[in-house]
């Protein structure tokens, strides 16, 4: 095996990654499609393979050999034997257990009856299972579709679900081959096989999965072309007001829908048409009222937002944020078809496994380094900018009581002012974001560079004016919290300033690139810059924050803030 080969397959599923190997690029992406990356210093990145990891590959049509093929062909040294039978035996895991539907009935087969034994003996499992129906079919509980999966998914057993979708009401449309606006439209190569992997021409195999792309690349767009696959009445949910009118201007703009059969549910609206478009925070609304007689809290009234029409299909904006709610209701609609939308995969809060389970596999990707190279996205240089901090705030980060507290006290190092001021001018002739965490901090930022800020206390109309002046060149520059990681259109962004971010969050990162990779009409690149205190928590939580980015091909140029 050639000595120069880029991995080092290790016996416990980690993989080590010479980034200066010559076939590094060329693995990189097909590495992604079954290992999660974990570290990413500058030499060697560190991967590790997991059951999830093998089993999103299995669903989207990974075959045991194409894995075990990549790696031999990538390694260094020869693979070891535990790991290539880890390997098969935990794809072989994905399908041997099925949902299906016979006369009416929920059923779960199996190939083995031996492995039904245990799946019935599983407690678990057991409270979702009835009736014994052949040594490999038992009856599943009606209501229990979603519930049973999650189980079996912890038992280790992940189910593929055949047991088909509801229509839901009907909803003819067609999409516009030229928009409301006048520009052309029709879906990308890429949106349109993100399209046909989860709908898979209305069979039982399609109907449930997530579709990843990078922001800019067209999310809204992939979900206006499943609505037309499927034809029906549709729940679309998303991460904010902002959000939801701007999928209601796209859905207005790209289809032959009209003003009257597509409506706004949120807290300024409440309106329930063929096409609904509602945030999670009305779902996850929660009136603080008291039973008498119970003394429990009052449930989520909104949550009856996913009974009260015939939807044929559920979107899931920014898949990655589902609320805990939102995935309890989940539970009880798998009868309905669900497309999960995101640009990571990544939750923070680790429950990856209840979106594979209840909103359903991967089922499309695109490395984002590939839209780059056609066009489709910007290409983008990140750079991180370390700053220094003066011994009284370090003594204070060193004697803080929590890494989150010793964070914030290095996030908010006043030496970042600086580089900030210097950014801003340096590029005074583009579109600049600056992004950041802390209110105070940038309540500083914004008052220095006399620019408007915008938060998550700022109304939503004027939001909506900021972001309009923005995308017009009315404001060259936006001082903006984390209400703008995700789903807002500002296509003209080109330059983000990050001065501190939500500890190690991998998904915020990618978003925050994400609001300035849409392409530019000049061609010109989009530039990320992090401003990171050197030798502090600031500095750990930025280089887990950039796993995910790494994973995409992107590498942080590291330059000292008296250098710029």
């Amino acid at each position: 095996m050639p000595q120069n080969a880029p991995l080092i397959v290790q016996s416990d599923s980690t993989i080590l990654a010479d980034v200066h190997a010559p076939d590094y690029e060329a693995v990189r992406p097909l590495l992604a499609r079954f290992a999660e990356l974990e570290r990413s210093p500058e030499h060697i990145h560190f991967y590790r393979i997991t059951p999830l990891s093998l089993w999103n590959a299995a669903a989207a049509g990974l075959r045991i050999t194409d894995v075990l093929d990549v790696l031999s062909r990538y390694s260094r040294f020869e693979l070891p034997a535990n790991l290539v039978t880890l390997i098969a035996e935990t794809m072989a895991r994905y399908g041997v257990l099925r949902l299906t539907r016979h006369a009416q009935a929920l059923v779960l087969e199996a190939d083995d009856s031996a492995l039904l034994d245990r799946v019935c003996a599983d407690e678990r499992c057991r409270p979702y299972l009835g009736q014994r129906l052949t040594p490999r079919a038992v009856q599943v509980e009606p209501w229990a579709r979603g519930e049973l999966k999650q189980a079996l998914v912890g038992l280790g057993y992940p189910a593929e679900d055949l047991a088909g979708y509801v229509q839901g009401a009907a909803l003819h449309f067609e999409l516009r081959a030229v928009s409301v606006q006048g520009q052309p439209f029709a879906l990308r190569d890429y949106q349109q096989a993100a399209v046909a992997a989860f709908y898979d021409g209305g069979s039982a195999r399609g109907g449930s999965g997530v579709v990843v792309l990078p922001c800019g690349a067209g999310k809204t767009v992939v979900g206006i072309g499943a609505m037309h696959a499927a034809q029906t009445h549709t729940l679309i949910l998303t991460p904010s007001t902002v959000a939801a009118r701007q999928w209601i201007g796209e859905i207005l703009d790209k289809t032959t829908l009209t003003a009257a059969e597509v409506g706004e549910y949120s807290s300024d609206r409440k309106e329930l048409k063929p096409v609904t478009v509602a945030t999670y925070q009305i779902l996850t609304y929660r009136p603080f009222t008291v039973d008498q007689e119970t003394g429990e809290i009052g449930d989520f009234p909104h949550l009856s937002l996913f009974r009260e029409r015939d939807w044929g299909l559920l979107i899931y904006d920014e898949v990655h944020l589902l609320p805990a709610p939102v995935f309890r209701a989940t539970a009880e609609l798998q009868a309905r078809r669900r497309l999960g939308l995101t640009a990571t995969l990544i939750r923070e809060d680790g429950r990856e496994r209840d979106v594979f389970s209840l909103i359903g596999p991967k089922k499309y990707d695109l490395p984002w380094r590939d839209l780059e190279r056609a066009g489709w996205i910007a290409s983008a240089e990140c750079i991180e900018v370390r700053v220094d901090m003066d011994d009284e705030r370090r003594m204070a980060a060193a004697l803080a009581e929590s890494r989150q507290e010793a964070y914030r006290i290095a996030a908010e190092n006043p030496a970042k002012l600086a580089v900030v001021q210097a950014l801003a001018a340096r590029h005074r002739d583009d579109h600049v974001l600056i992004i950041g965490q802390y209110l105070e901090q940038l309540e500083t930022i914004a008052r220095c560079l006399e620019a408007p800020l915008l938060t998550g206390r700022t109304p939503s109309a004027e939001r909506e004016r900021l972001y309009a002046a923005f995308r017009q060149g009315e404001l060259p520059l936006l001082v903006v919290s984390k209400v703008a990681n995700f789903a807002v259109d500002l296509p003209d962004a080109n330059v983000a300033i990050q001065v501190s971010g939500t500890f190690g969050s991998r998904q915020e990162e990618a978003q925050r690139l994400g609001r300035i990779l849409r392409p530019k009409a000049d061609g010109r690149p989009a530039r990320f810059y992090t401003i990171v205190t050197r030798d502090s928590r600031d500095q750990e939580f930025a280089a887990k924050r950039q796993l995910f980015l790494a994973e995409q091909g992107y590498r942080y140029a590291i330059i000292d803030a008296h250098n710029l």
